[in-house]
């Protein structure tokens, strides 16, 4: 596998390429998980190029994954109280289980480190059985279950799970 280059996303053109991904991404995986209208009405609020450039300006940090000149994923991180909050980690069907992921997250663990983080939290739907097992192999451990009204209708239902860093 040929290194993994993690951009920060800042320009138009990368919030695009940004946003792209993250609907091909979501529809592929979530669709089953959540259905049509929620996946739908959740990539225009939340990873649409206005909602991912929003989310920049407000002070998450969105990272372009690339491989030999193509994007495979995608990842965002904002601070929280007193931790690093992994917003965002998706992989391209077609590039999971090359290590992307990995290499991901340990961007994410240098970033929380950088900036005075001694742990890492994100969410993850109940139903994501494979993301998971994944979270719980990298050493992160489920801390709260949280239900999230996010409007016309739709919830999150998720876990709260958290990586405590080794300093």
């Amino acid at each position: 596998m040929t290194g993994i280059l993690c951009s920060i996303v800042k320009e138009e053109r990368e919030i695009v390429q940004t946003a792209q991904t993250a609907e091909e991404v979501w529809r592929e995986y979530y669709i089953p998980l959540l259905g049509e209208a929620q996946v739908s009405y959740m990539v225009e609020k939340f990873q649409s190029a206005q909602a991912i450039a929003q989310q920049i300006a407000d002070g998450y940090t969105y990272y372009l994954l690339e491989a030999d000149g193509n994007v495979v994923g995608y990842a965002g991180v904002c601070p929280g109280d007193g931790y690093l909050f992994l917003s965002k980690l998706y992989i391209r069907k077609e590039e999971r289980g090359r290590g992307f992921a990995s290499k991901a997250l340990a961007l994410v663990k240098d970033t929380a480190k950088e900036r005075g983080f001694s742990r890492i939290r994100l969410t993850v739907n109940k139903g994501n059985a494979n993301s998971i097992a994944v979270y719980k192999n990298w050493g992160f451990e489920t801390v709260d279950s949280v239900v999230t009204d996010i409007g016309e209708g739709f919830v999150m239902d998720d876990y709260v799970m958290e990586l405590v860093l080794n300093t």
